[in-house]
């Protein structure tokens, strides 16, 4: 993925380097002429793969929201496709569109900005950052990496392991996806501030089956001894996980991140120790918010920028563990008949998902 500037962003340790604090104002483009007089708002999802929450959650959320607040939504899926993804865009630009929200692929995002543009119509990179857009709505990803290096950090503290000696293996994201460095930085915080350094890190990938060929290498590199693995999502985890099942592996912390049905079950049932909860929900709710004042012509206004200068919109992420899964039921992003079932059942009844 072509990461320009952004790539060196991402890349630098600590939150300070990803986030100019204190910044309140107007970001990028404003939208003029025809454009900015649609009240279309045009959304490209990256794929299905990757996380389940970009169609089961995220079209319902961002269709829901801007239909409510009176705007038609074209939203599609790119399906992991970076010539689809451009064909999407230039789709609905000929359709016209009052403001382009992207989640990028494999950099695909970048030209159809600069195109949109072009055209004077307002970009917003939604979830994953990316070089050219006007606004970035997202989690607090430093925060995400920053609960899932604490779950690791206590998960080894249970279990009377000093974090200076353990084996900690690093099963990060694809590093083409900007989000994936800051998951990372903010983890590495935390974990190496309690003296863990990574015994193996092969490279990031957002894709479960390579991730279980990746760690089941990393594993036999060790000699077959892990300690604990810090893992970047749910999918991944779900991967890690199924090597340790294999070698008979019990009582390693995993983390996660995404509150997917697999990860929830996984912790439920001790193979996974916590996830970070994303409440879809509340990103989508914060993007219609932006939609709205930009179709409006009204200022967007921010307490954080990415470095390079764009406004960052970051909404809290929460820590979820065995007896919090029954919150994500409750916030209507996961279902206890979906959730317990078979040897999962009794596990839902000892920690209350119903």
């Amino acid at each position: 993925m072509k990461r320009s500037s952004l790539a060196a962003v991402v890349a630098l340790s600590g939150a300070a380097a990803l986030l100019l604090a204190g910044c309140s104002g107007s970001g990028g483009g404003s939208g003029s002429g025809a454009a900015a007089a649609s009240t279309r708002a045009c959304v490209i999802l990256p794929d299905a793969a990757s996380s389940p929450r970009w169609e089961n959650f995220d079209r319902k959320y961002l269709q829901d929201g801007l239909t409510a607040a009176g705007y038609e939504a074209d939203i599609q899926n790119a399906q992991g496709d970076t010539s689809k993804y451009a064909t999407i865009a230039d789709q609905q630009l000929t359709k016209g569109c009052g403001v382009m929200v992207l989640v990028d692929y494999n950099g695909a995002a970048e030209g159809v900005a600069t195109k949109a543009k072009a055209q004077g119509i307002p970009v917003i990179a939604y979830d994953r950052p990316f070089t050219g857009a006007d606004y970035y709505v997202s989690f607090d990803n430093i925060k995400v990496g920053e609960l899932e290096g604490q779950t690791i950090v206590d998960g080894l503290n249970a279990q009377h392991k000093d974090p200076k000696t353990a084996t900690v293996v690093y099963m990060g994201g694809d590093p083409t996806d900007g989000n994936a460095a800051m998951f990372r930085t903010g983890a590495n915080n935390v974990m190496s501030a309690a003296g863990i350094k990574p015994a193996q890190e092969p490279k990031g990938v957002w894709d479960q089956a390579q991730t279980a060929t990746n760690f089941e290498q990393a594993l036999t590199a060790l000699g077959g001894k892990v300690d604990a693995v810090w893992v970047a999502n749910d999918t991944n985890a779900a991967g890690v996980i199924a090597i340790l099942q294999k070698n008979n592996l019990t009582g390693v912390p995993v983390s996660g991140q995404d509150a997917n049905v697999a990860g929830l079950q996984n912790i439920l049932t001790g193979w996974q120790t916590a996830t970070v909860y994303k409440p879809v929900k509340d990103e989508a709710n914060a993007a219609v918010d932006v939609i709205t004042k930009v179709l409006k012509g009204q200022t967007v206004t921010t307490t954080n920028k990415l470095a390079d200068g764009t406004p960052y919109i970051a909404v809290t992420p929460q820590l979820v563990g065995p007896n919090e899964v029954e919150t994500v039921v409750k916030a209507g992003d996961a279902s206890a008949a979906e959730i317990c079932t078979g040897d999962v059942a009794a596990k839902c009844a000892q920690y209350g998902v119903q």
